[in-house]
């Protein structure tokens, strides 16, 4: 097997020396060169093209985001953003993962060569997930986000008579903010209410829900205590927390808390996959999409198990397989569907559609 070939650019000599050599530690990963900038980079990239790229976002010359969009045009190519954590910096990161980013590794602006080396395990592991990435599946699921994939309108009067009736929890990691895009933007205004668990750093979940907010007929918003799950709504798990949903007779409402990682992650997508099952049931859908790792796939087992729907999205349309595959593996799915076809199962969701 050959190794990972990774491209570093960033004009921080602090950053691409201390990256490089602990990317390099590993014997699965092959420092390909460690550039200043993106047109050094290009030039770099005539002569050999990188498996993965590591890519900051403010640059002299050309900024990361026109690089990234150059890069996912030419030959789509999976990039790992590394980028401090200012709020300006957040959104300009949403922007990066909207244009084609896999993942985000978040850099501070003080201490910076010390949390490098201390973060050297999650750099190494967001590199081999990206190496993983059918990055070339995520541009065909971008390109298809037209009015082809909207779905048509539930009918309003059967929409509006089960405000409360029923949820739908989606739980994504590796490639989810893209795939979620492409799910939430295909809703009309009005859907059941939504309930999202996206691997994300924590103050980047409140920018990513903004963005999506601006696009999408529904609102979305990033989940506080207590807010309602209500029709026309989707709330995300805000980064660094776990979200479970809870129920005062006919109406949800969702807790946001704190408490330890469960399968490595805060907010974790088994978390609230299981809040789902015990207060909804058989009310409830739950999708499992694009994501590495298995965080989930026990939730959702527990879903079918109380009469909840289950959907994964498949493997041709994931950017990574491997959350999907594990819910299909223990049972938990009953059937899995592309991308482009999930909206059409969160509208059958609504107008109470159990089909098995």
């Amino acid at each position: 097997m050959s190794r990972i070939k990774v491209l570093v650019v960033d004009d921080s000599a602090v950053v691409r020396q201390v990256v490089a050599s602990q990317l390099a530690q590993d014997p699965d990963i092959e420092i390909m060169a460690a550039v200043a900038d993106p047109i050094l980079a290009i030039a770099r990239m005539k002569l050999q093209w990188p498996d993965v790229i590591v890519l900051d976002i403010e640059m002299p010359r050309m900024d990361g985001i026109t690089f990234l969009k150059k890069v996912m045009a030419e030959r789509p190519t999976p990039v790992v953003i590394c980028s401090t954590l200012a709020e300006a910096g957040a959104q300009t990161s949403m922007q990066a993962l909207a244009a084609g980013a896999v993942a985000i590794i978040t850099k501070p602006k003080i201490g910076l060569k010390q949390f490098l080396e201390d973060a050297s395990e999650d750099m190494v592991t967001a590199v081999k997930a990206a190496a993983q990435a059918n990055v070339r599946a995520l541009v065909r699921a971008q390109a298809k986000n037209t009015a082809d994939v909207i779905m048509p309108a539930a009918d309003k009067h059967s929409a509006m008579i089960q405000t409360t009736e029923r949820v739908v929890a989606l739980g994504t990691s590796t490639g989810g903010t893209q795939a979620l895009e492409v799910v939430l933007t295909s809703l009309p205004r009005v859907t059941p209410g939504i309930v999202i668990v996206q691997h994300m750093p924590e103050k980047f979940t409140a920018a990513f829900a903004e963005r999506l907010n601006g696009l999408c007929q529904i609102e979305v918003k990033e989940a506080q205590n207590n807010d309602r799950v209500i029709n026309s709504r989707a709330l995300i798990a805000p980064g660094g927390k776990h979200m479970l949903l809870r129920r005062t007779g006919a109406q949800y409402y969702v807790e946001v808390m704190d408490g330890p990682l469960v399968n490595r992650h805060r907010p974790s997508v088994d978390v609230l996959f299981r809040s789902v099952a015990k207060c909804a049931g058989a009310n409830a859908l739950g999708v499992i999409m694009t994501g590495m790792g298995d965080d989930g796939a026990a939730g959702l087992a527990e879903m079918r198990t109380a009469g909840a729907r289950t959907v994964a999205q498949d493997e041709a349309s994931c950017v990574v397989y491997g959350m999907p595959k594990e819910a299909v593996k223990r049972g938990g799915v009953e059937k899995s569907v592309p991308l482009t076809a999930i909206g059409r199962e969160i509208m059958q969701q609504l107008s109470g559609v159990m089909v098995r």
